[in-house]
């Protein structure tokens, strides 16, 4: 008896819990209201220099030759786009998604890419002097031909280049 007791007491609370999870309506703790999306978007040789672009969308974007010098892409979305040539110098992209993207030729030195995701993306001729690459999540392949070339202090983070990449 004393066991059916304890269960029916288990269910009431656990109905209890989930009434009080509706009532308070909980939302998503990043979720953003009024986020610029540019998915999908030719925004070649577009210029966003010094621009707050924080939490911005630029899923399968076409960015050749853009410029984000300066700009604020923390935790933006880059997934799938194409920066071949872009400048990102001194740009931030702290915790960005910037995975499956073509970096190829791009400017990259002083960015910080601290705790972004860069997976499967690609930086081939790309300038990465000072760059900072800080618990960034980068494919070990990209990271051995970077380090090739990896040189630079950054200028905002103090950190080198070699050194957040993790390299010998």
């Amino acid at each position: 008896m004393k066991k059916i007791w304890l269960r029916l007491f288990s269910l009431i609370v656990i109905l209890l819990l989930a009434w009080f999870w509706i009532i308070i309506n909980p939302k998503p703790a990043f979720a953003q209201v009024n986020t610029i999306n540019y998915s999908n978007t030719n925004l070649e040789n577009r210029d966003f220099t010094n621009t707050d672009l924080k939490g911005v969308i630029f899923v399968a974007a076409e960015m050749r030759g853009t410029n984000f010098q300066g700009a604020n892409l923390t935790n933006a979305v880059l997934t799938k786009g194409v920066l071949l040539k872009a400048n990102l110098e001194g740009a931030n992209l702290t915790g960005a998604l910037v995975d499956r993207v073509t970096l190829d030729g791009a400017n990259l030195k002083n960015a910080i890419f601290t705790e972004a995701t860069l997976i499967r993306s690609r930086f081939y001729d790309a300038d990465i002097t000072g760059a900072d690459f800080t618990d960034a999540i980068i494919d070990r392949y990209q990271v051995s031909l970077m380090c090739k070339k990896a040189d630079g202090v950054n200028s905002l983070t103090g950190i080198s280049t070699r050194e957040s990449l993790g390299c010998r």
